[in-house]
């Protein structure tokens, strides 16, 4: 049975609904900005093949920075109630290799690596450096 959708704006949550978690083909996709249309065979990208509940879970899970406490409120579940659904989604997306020359956001402060607070603290230890450099090279 195919369904024609008239409605040019059927929100993501309305289309997850009509589907009912069921495997999804896309075989058009057309750009705003200038109406070009494309056709094809499309695979939704992974977090569009979740489910709602799943796509709010990762949403409030980013939205609290990664808070397990904060999820548990939001949610009103137990912390391993919200690691085993973080254990489940993890297994449904596959290990993402990062292109590392993709550059970083400049607004990011960069983290300092385990190395280099092991440097910090050891010039620390034989006096090279004081306290208060130390943390500037822990912190940068």
């Amino acid at each position: 049975m195919e369904r024609q959708n008239n409605n040019p704006t059927l929100e993501w949550n309305e289309l997850t609904r009509l589907t009912g978690g069921r495997e999804v083909a896309v075989e058009r996709v057309r750009l705003k900005e200038n109406g070009v249309a494309i056709e094809g065979s499309f695979e939704l990208p992974a977090l569009a093949q979740l489910s709602m509940e799943e796509q709010f879970f990762i949403i409030a899970f980013v939205r609290s920075h990664g808070s397990i406490k904060r999820m548990e409120q939001i949610l009103g579940v137990s912390y391993p109630t919200v690691k085993n659904r973080l254990n489940r989604l993890g297994e449904k997306f596959e290990f993402v290799e990062v292109d590392h020359d993709f550059a970083p956001d400049p607004e990011e402060e960069p983290t300092p690596t385990h190395a280099d607070a092991s440097a910090a603290l050891e010039a620390l230890r034989s006096g090279k450096i004081d306290v208060d450099e130390a943390l500037r090279r822990m912190r940068s």
